[in-house]
């Protein structure tokens, strides 16, 4: 279904902007809550992606947010919105994750979200109020193309931490070697940078975190027994330049027909194509759910696959993911996502890692278990993907615990 902004065409504006002012989606799946009769809705930002100068406040009034609906009626009943006019791309990403919290002594049904900027939004199921304050900070207000409006504010949890560093300088320049460093640093100075909302420019802005980063598709995963949520991160910039269209080729990767300005989105990344950003460039994390606290937080993956000897063997690394983990009630996170092709066990109260398996391809769909036979089998289904050096296939992956 669509959300239709709240006073639909009263805005006017004539064709070219009936050409870019058409929607938000839905990135991913919905959830229920069949007791409450409610569907809880993670939208998209408002198209076009990176620029919105068009767009009103009515159309960006429901986009990158959680919207709960009545189920028999489609009513809203409340929503919640994540990223205020957002021109970063920062969809909400993830299933919502619904789960009853208790904090201070008091149990509230809860959706928890987590988000391409590393924030985790935990809101009370029934009103949509946050359940771990947030605060509306002050954020860049100069260097936006000309046109372009931003808000004035955005809403940063103050609990659960942030799982990502927000924001980038030159300062930040990383390398294997001292050249590369360089090299890195010195693409730092060309661009655009700053803390996380610094506005897309020309010159081209470098997102930290990214669009394709943070938390994403897979979705976290909540241990109900001991108040744990876990989830991956992803730790790779990129950037987005903005150009006029009559610069833009036909095969331009973000056209944004209609506005006054293509978008260009590519990986920041060293001449030697690592990430020009610290590592670890992937972590799996868990947090307690009750206090917001990072529990622990490791490197997730490796170079394997991926560099050549003798890189490929260094740990501590991580590596570009895309997936999302299973926890089991006896205290085993499994989860593939990684390009090196592996299924890992972890602990789900420590997060070390306990076992794991080479893949034939990349596994970056969520595993699942089951019993059969008196046996418990933990599946994962290997298919490749675009995001990794990996192979394509059709491969259905099962594995029987002992």
């Amino acid at each position: 279904m669509g959300l239709e902004p709240r006073t639909a065409g009263q805005a006017g504006g004539g064709r070219r902007r009936e050409l870019h002012r058409r929607h938000h989606q839905r990135l991913v799946h919905h959830s229920v809550d069949a007791e409450r009769n409610l569907v809880i809705v993670p939208t998209g930002n408002s198209s076009p992606d990176y620029y919105g100068a068009d767009r009103g406040g009515d159309l960006d009034y429901y986009s990158s947010s959680v919207v709960a609906l009545d189920a028999s009626t489609g009513e809203v009943v409340w929503h919640y919105q994540t990223v205020h006019h957002d021109i970063w791309d920062f969809d909400v990403p993830a299933q919502p994750t619904l789960v009853d919290v208790t904090i201070d002594g008091v149990t509230s049904p809860a959706v928890v979200q987590v988000t391409k900027m590393g924030m985790t939004f935990v809101l009370h199921r029934e009103t949509g109020q946050p359940l771990h304050p947030v605060e509306e900070r002050p954020v860049p207000q100069t260097g936006a193309v000309p046109g372009e409006y931003l808000s004035p504010t955005q809403p940063f949890p103050i609990k659960p931490e942030p799982l990502h560093q927000l924001g980038v300088s030159p300062d930040d320049a990383w390398g294997f070697t001292f050249w590369d460093r360089g090299q890195c640093r010195k693409a730092l100075e060309e661009h655009t940078t700053g803390p996380i909302y610094t506005p897309l420019t020309e010159q081209g802005t470098v997102m930290y975190p990214s669009n394709i980063g943070g938390q994403n598709w897979g979705s976290p995963a909540v241990d109900p027994e001991r108040g744990l949520m876990v989830t991956d991160t992803k730790h790779v910039g990129m950037v987005v330049r903005l150009m006029p269209q009559d610069e833009c080729g036909k095969d331009v990767g973000f056209p944004q027909h209609g506005s006054p300005y293509c978008a260009v989105m590519t990986p920041f990344l060293s001449p030697w194509g690592a990430p020009c950003t610290k590592p670890p460039w992937s972590t799996l994390a868990a947090v307690d759910l009750s206090t917001g606290d990072i529990v622990w937080q490791v490197p997730f993956g490796s170079l394997k696959h991926l560099a050549p000897w003798p890189l490929s063997l260094l740990s501590g690394f991580g590596t570009i993911q895309m997936g999302g983990p299973m926890v089991t009630r006896s205290g085993l996170t499994f989860i593939a996502a990684s390009a090196d092709r592996q299924l890992r066990a972890f602990s789900t109260e420590t997060g070390e890692e306990l076992w794991s398996d080479e893949l034939p391809t990349t596994g970056n769909a969520v595993p699942m278990s089951y019993v059969s036979g008196g046996k418990q089998f933990v599946v994962i289904a290997a298919g490749g993907n675009f995001t990794s050096p990996s192979p394509p296939g059709d491969y259905l992956m099962a594995y029987s615990l002992p």
